[in-house]
């Protein structure tokens, strides 16, 4: 499709465009592509914006799907101001020319590539008969981790707890969950995920099922975390070692022993080892953020062409 224009796309034009289904393959080719080096990504650039405590990353890819970048903000205080904590914008160019192809809100994508992201693990590590998710968090990235968990396990139960009560009871209730504090929630859990702004752990090793899996996709800056040591003692995979090593407190404090990326697991190079504990430690990557805006832009450009 060629056009003077670049494609605009709101929240809206993504959300019809961007099927769950469609993107847990989608992130799994993405993973294994960067690891096996296809895929040109500098670490996210961060600047620290104080006051108010918010963030600004720039995150940009060139991989055999696509050449663009995601500008991502990530303000904590915002989740009292009832407006979203992250917010982003994916500009797409032309890899043969440079033109730009299509800027979109990426406050979406981020959402659903994360969780297909762990799905994507969930699938690889979690045992094969998982019947209980414990969800550790209640806001944007908890809803779309059931959403995209759901696909690749049958679950039969789901717990939720959150720093506040209410949200708890309140997400648990949309979702058909159960409510109960962290401890309860993970002892027993097949799958468990941790979506949390918390700076300091929330998640015990004692409480893991052995052979359970963890998708850790809180605690994106070096010094917070939301494991604890031993949580941490467990088979670590991460998206991305050089990003783990620079930006996942998690890793950095417990001076954890990273096993593997999970793009190196996925196509089978390194044993998954699913049926010891794993843990996912997700910290989202650029070309996550392409693959997901390339499925959108084609889809997009495919439907205004037939109009």
């Amino acid at each position: 499709m060629k056009s003077d224009n670049p494609l605009y796309l709101n929240e809206e034009h993504v959300r019809k465009h961007l099927r769950m289904a469609e993107l847990i393959p989608a992130m799994e080719k993405a993973l294994i592509e960067f690891s096996t080096g296809k895929v040109t990504q500098p670490v996210r650039s961060v600047i620290n914006v104080e006051p108010p405590g918010g963030f600004l990353g720039l995150m940009p890819a060139l991989t055999p799907d696509g050449l663009g970048l995601k500008a991502v903000t990530f303000y904590p205080s915002n989740a009292e101001r009832e407006i979203p904590t992250h917010m982003a914008t994916i500009f797409l160019v032309d890899p043969q020319t440079g033109t730009p192809l299509a800027i979109m809100d990426g406050r979406l994508i981020t959402e659903m590539r994360t969780a297909a992201a762990s799905a994507a693990a969930t699938k690889l590590l979690a045992p094969p008969d998982a019947k209980i998710l414990a969800i550790l968090g209640s806001g944007v990235q908890a809803r779309s981790h059931v959403d995209a968990l759901r696909l690749v396990r049958n679950f039969e139960e789901i717990r939720v707890w959150s720093p506040t009560k209410e949200h708890a009871e309140q997400f648990a209730k949309e979702i058909g969950a159960t409510a109960m504090s962290a401890e309860e929630a993970v002892r027993g859990a097949d799958v468990i995920v941790t979506a949390t702004n918390s700076k300091t752990p929330v998640l015990k090793g004692p409480w893991l099922k052995p052979g359970s899996h963890v998708n850790a996709v809180g605690a994106c800056r070096p010094d917070w975390r939301e494991l604890d040591d031993e949580a941490m003692s467990n088979v670590v995979f991460v998206d991305s070692r050089e990003g783990a090593i620079k930006e996942s407190g998690d890793i950095i404090l417990s001076c954890a022993k990273i096993y593997a990326e999970l793009g190196e697991a996925l196509p089978d190079k390194v044993p998954p080892r699913a049926t010891e504990t794993t843990i996912f430690k997700s910290l989202g990557m650029a070309v996550e953020d392409i693959a997901a805006a390339m499925l959108v832009y084609r889809s997009a450009a495919a439907a205004q062409h037939r109009h």
